[in-house]
């Protein structure tokens, strides 16, 4: 290779060289990863997007003074000729450790000044100042996977979809006020005064008009725009979706296609065991009785059973007493675990405490004896009763949580994932997919006791108008659906009600009259009204499905520009102060709140 050929920057990556490149004339350029000197000869870790090359400088060439006024991270370009490096420092953590580049020129492409932490370092520095400053926190090895990564997944569901006949459409990122869901980010219309748009919450009325207008299978990677607050698997304002709608399609039709993408995305790129297909399918009262979520982590063997009849008339009137009045009581079985110190067990009603509970009851079989505080007012058969409905053996504990059912329910939820983290039972390698099905299509509002929608008002109920018109609205069933992986939900899905008459009826019994429906919905309600598919589909979360495939506890560490929890752009500045000469182009004066003084 002749030198005056070379490319102006580079002729290989940072990752490339090989020993068969050995007597080669090269050029690399990157950043200084890391300086060494070690006896006046100075060594410099190059690094690039792909890899790392060591660079040799010799003090006889004439830049070698300048190189130690160069900080980590400025960015040099390396002319010189590669070599093999000698047995002993062959470095096999490398995969360019058996070569260097001894450097004949030196350019520098691009000088850093004093950075603010360092890349190299994979240490916990403050999110706000690695979000301020995201440019240099993206050039970290972690973050520099977790986003290739994501490219990488999103090209491959693209693909499956693709195979399987599915078309990608763009839908509008203007478009109108959402009456229902979270809060809208409205935008300010200049050309028609006084009036907004909004960004999308979801493209979900656009992808059933396109399934009206006869497309058959859509999918989207589709931004979606929430002024929700921050949690550790929701990012505030934005995220990103695999937006998917089929018409002609059952339920089991959409598990389908979900199961066979996620199954083949998880082992893809996954270095964990998968959940085969099909998914288990739980219904949501029973997720709710045995779980205490509608998101169970399934990976955690616990659950909990219904024991309420065996402490109808028991002696312990702490149960007793709360099963008169209504309520129930609720049992964990832990397997094995009877050598427990006292202080576990104190640490467990502790943590019960803190999470709602008046207490937590529990018996230990050991030995063929029952110890607890509470078997002393409970008869043989009682006790009897209990090791049967829990199948237990020696060793095992039961643990109780007594209250109303919702609060048990839920308290008991809260106790079985601690129990599972503290007994370290949660199988860290693996991917244990399930669905939630059967969602009620009504529910009473705890404040008002008014009926209303408990999921998704667009459902199709399941029994269609005749379940409408002659159930209890509580006792209807809706076809929709979550998609649930490691106890995070990736998505809520339905098959769509598709029909107007239905839809009227469905939304009367919420209390919406017809011409509420047609003012709030008139788009999709004008649309049926010309003849539309039985149709159905779902949207899993990107941003949450990396999260879960990297294996990190943050879904900001998934997302290459986020806000941080304040719903800030730290590194832009957004949201920002806008001009007077902007606010009024759009007609709008400021009424910002008084602040304390």
């Amino acid at each position: 290779m002749q030198q005056n050929n070379m490319h102006r920057y580079r002729t290989h990556t940072c990752d490339e060289l090989r020993k068969t490149d050995v007597g080669e004339t090269v050029r690399l350029s990157g950043w200084i990863n890391s300086v060494r000197d070690h006896g006046g000869i100075i060594f410099i870790d190059l690094r690039d997007h792909y890899g790392l090359t060591q660079i040799v400088i010799d003090p006889n060439r004439d830049f070698y003074r300048s190189v130690e006024h160069w900080r980590v991270e400025s960015v040099l370009c390396f002319t010189g000729k590669v070599v093999a490096r000698t047995p002993e420092t062959v470095n096999p953590k490398l995969s360019t450790g058996e070569i260097e580049l001894v450097a004949d020129e030196m350019e520098v492409l691009g000088e850093a000044g004093v950075i603010p932490f360092q890349v190299v370092r994979e240490e916990n520095y403050p999110e706000n100042l690695r979000l301020e400053y995201r440019f240099l926190d993206l050039r970290r090895d972690r973050l520099q996977r977790n986003i290739i990564l994501r490219s990488q997944v999103i090209t491959s569901m693209r693909f499956k979809l693709t195979e399987l006949g599915f078309h990608e459409f763009q839908t509008p990122i203007l478009t109108s006020s959402s009456p229902e869901g979270a809060r809208d980010f409205l935008v300010p219309s200049r050309l028609h005064p006084g009036r907004f748009y909004a960004l999308p919450q979801a493209p979900q009325q656009f992808k059933q008009l396109l399934m009206v207008a006869g497309f058959d299978k859509y999918f989207q990677i589709a931004p979606c725009f929430r002024d929700e607050d921050s949690r550790a698997d929701r990012s505030p304002g934005e995220f990103y979706q695999l937006d998917i709608e089929m018409s002609f399609a059952s339920q089991e039709d959409v598990f389908e296609v979900v199961e066979k993408i996620l199954y083949e995305i998880f082992t893809e790129f996954g270095n964990k065991s998968v959940t085969p297909a099909p998914f288990e399918r739980i219904p949501y009262r029973e997720a709710m009785a045995r779980y205490g979520t509608d998101k169970p982590d399934l990976r955690n063997p616990l659950y909990m059973i219904d024991v309420t009849d065996t402490f109808k008339n028991s002696g312990f009137k702490a149960f007793s007493g709360v099963v008169k009045k209504g309520g129930v009581v609720k049992a964990i079985a832990a397997r094995g675990i009877a050598g427990q110190p006292r202080k576990f067990y104190d640490d467990m009603i502790e943590y019960a405490q803190s999470v709602g509970a008046k207490g937590l009851g529990y018996i230990i079989f050991t030995g063929g004896e029952e110890k607890s505080p509470i078997v002393k007012f409970m008869s043989r058969e009682e006790i009897d009763s209990l090791k049967t409905a829990a199948s237990i053996n020696d060793g095992d504990v039961l643990f109780f949580i007594s209250d109303k059912e919702s609060a048990a329910c839920e308290i008991g939820g809260h106790v079985r994932i601690e129990l599972g983290k503290r007994l370290n039972l949660i199988d860290k390698n693996v991917f244990k997919f399930c669905w939630i099905v059967d969602f009620p299509m009504y529910e009473i509002d705890k404040e008002t006791g008014k009926l209303e929608f408990s999921h998704n008002p667009f459902s199709m109920p399941q029994g269609g108008m005749e379940a409408l018109v002659e159930k209890d609205p509580l006792d209807i069933l809706a076809f929709q659906y979550d998609i649930v992986c490691n106890g995070v939900e990736l998505s809520s899905g339905a098959v769509r009600n598709h029909r107007p008459d239905i839809m009227y009826k469905a939304f009367s019994i919420a209390g919406y009259p017809e011409e509420e429906v047609d003012r709030r919905f008139g788009a999709m309600i004008r649309a049926f009204k010309t003849g539309a598919p039985p149709h159905g589909g779902i949207a899993p979360g990107i941003d949450r499905i990396i999260m879960l495939i990297a294996d990190e506890p943050n879904i900001r560490e998934v997302i290459a520009f986020p806000f941080n929890q304040q719903a800030q752009d730290l590194m832009m500045g957004a949201p920002s102060i806008v001009s007077p000469e902007q606010l009024k182009d759009l007609h709008i004066k400021l009424n910002p709140p008084k602040t304390k003084k």
